[in-house]
């Protein structure tokens, strides 16, 4: 039985009755797989619909309702993620940030201008999302290229593409 944590990007993909084909003929060849939401997930997707005008609201549905219509188990962000991400961002904030922004030996609190997810080239939620298929050793499903991130976890993280073609 394979465990994937689906990125938000498919989620959007499977929501979309013109792209969802390749999510759905991929479940079908694998029907044993267990699909797992991330909690950062759940919050961009309803964030999208919130954003819509009514009439878009009346015509997609409730984005909510569908996704726990499919039934994913939810993955939280615990102690054991949080310490997944900083581990990671250290690492991104080593290799990648800017450096005149590296201080060597001050504390975490002494930084007083930080280091932003843009300067490391990555989105803040795409590395919560990294960090919780690495703590909970799932297969992490996105069409994102997710480079930096890749670089710095190398073989911890192991990602799938279901895009159209990829499958």
């Amino acid at each position: 039985m394979r465990d994937v944590l689906l990125d938000t990007c498919v989620w959007s993909d499977w929501y979309d009755a013109a792209k969802n084909a390749y999510i759905i003929k991929k479940l079908e060849r694998e029907p044993d797989t267990r699909i797992y939401l991330s909690a950062v997930t759940l919050g961009e997707l309803q964030y999208g619909f919130d954003v819509l005008s009514q009439h878009e609201k009346q015509e997609l549905g409730n984005v909510i309702e569908f996704v726990h219509g499919q039934g994913p188990t939810i993955v939280d962000i615990n102690r054991h993620v949080a310490r997944e991400y900083g581990r990671i961002r250290a690492k991104l904030f080593e290799q990648f940030a800017p450096n005149d922004k590296k201080r060597k030996g001050l504390r975490p609190e002494q930084l007083c201008d930080p280091v932003t997810s843009l300067e490391l080239g990555i989105q803040e939620n795409d590395l919560w999302i990294v960090a919780q298929a690495i703590t909970y050793g799932l297969i992490l499903v996105t069409n994102d290229k997710l480079n930096q991130i890749r670089e710095v976890v190398g073989d911890e993280l192991y990602i799938e593409n279901w895009a159209e073609g990829d499958i």
